[in-house]
């Protein structure tokens, strides 16, 4: 158990408190004291793992499989006096501009706060540390951690989001560049991956909506923190919005600049063949080896068809350059 522990203390009165031996005499200490609460800090626990937590704090078998099976989609649940609640971590690879989707639950009890976290996205040391600097927001109990969690992770959606619209510009960009290579797989792929993160971010709108709206009672104390924390959600899920109606709109273009690309190559082709079939003709019809055939045996019937090949080619050029078939 000791492995998956990232940290582990008691809080009381804004101050934190490292844990001394098992973390079930925290629990009970706790319990003992009253105004103060546990945070355990957990990293992709197994089941045998998370066994310890789970009988020390009754937890919803239930709640339990989600929170060390993951693959969960946002969402509040209320089992008996315990919240668990289920976020989406999102990490932006810049060397592949892929985004990569984690998992942290947080089990939010009256005296504790679990959290489990799975994929390298999101660590929480960073959010620890700012509230043990922020005492005042300590003071609310095991919900500033909720929010302190909901905060750093709706942030890093708005960097996520930020690093793909600089990468839909770059689409742009390269659909408009006529040296360019083709960029409909990228912009494809760009497309998956901001669904992806719609399915991570939009539904925890409600989640936090109804933090907001005061229906959730633990939360009473921190609802105008969660409300900003919801205003910055609905920011991102209007650029997410934006960035998928954006991309959309580059793959019509790039679309329709592929076929005009075509369309022009065809005409190009195609006036060239209209020029290569006057000579074609005009030698066809002298091959034919008829004796008798027009100026066949003049002397200057040779240089006549070269010339009249030429002339006809060459105004042929010029008529289909000026009409922007060459």
């Amino acid at each position: 158990m000791r492995a998956v522990i990232v940290d582990k203390a008691i809080y009381a009165d804004g101050t934190r408190r490292d844990i001394e031996g098992d973390i079930s005499d925290a629990f009970d200490l706790a319990r003992e004291e009253g105004d103060c609460f546990v945070w355990i800090g957990l990293f992709e626990p197994d089941e045998e793992e998370f066994e310890l937590v789970k009988d020390e704090l009754q937890l919803h078998p239930l709640a339990a499989e989600d929170a060390v099976s993951a693959h969960q989609r946002p969402k509040l649940e209320r089992y008996d006096d315990t919240l668990f609640i289920v976020l989406k971590t999102l990490t932006y690879i810049d060397e592949t501009s892929d985004i990569e989707v984690g998992e942290i639950m947080v089990f939010l009890g009256p005296d504790f706060v679990v959290t489990v976290r799975h994929g390298a996205g999101n660590p929480l040391g960073p959010v620890r540390k700012r509230l043990e600097d922020s005492p005042e927001m300590l003071m609310h109990g095991a919900t500033s951690v909720l929010y302190a969690v909901c905060d750093e992770v709706v942030d890093r959606y708005g960097i996520v989001a930020h690093e793909v619209e600089v990468d839909i510009i770059g689409l742009e960009r390269a659909v408009f560049d006529p040296s360019a290579r083709d960029v409909t797989e990228d912009v494809y792929s760009l497309k998956r991956e901001v669904l992806e993160f719609r399915g991570a971010e939009d539904p925890l709108v409600p989640v936090l909506t109804e933090i907001v709206k005061g229906r959730v009672a633990e939360c009473g104390s921190t609802r105008e923190y969660f409300r900003d924390v919801l205003d910055h959600l609905l920011r991102v899920d209007e650029q997410v919005d934006a960035h998928n109606e954006l991309l959309n709109s580059v793959l019509t273009a790039h679309l329709a600049l592929l076929g005009k690309r075509q369309n022009e190559d065809m005409r190009k082709i195609s006036a060239w063949a209209a020029i290569i079939a006057v000579p074609t003709a005009i030698a066809g019809i002298y091959g034919m080896n008829f004796n008798q055939m027009p100026e066949l045996h003049w002397k200057y019937g040779y240089p006549l068809v070269i010339v009249t090949m030429a002339v006809a080619c060459t105004l042929l050029f010029r008529r289909l350059r000026k009409s922007g078939w060459l």
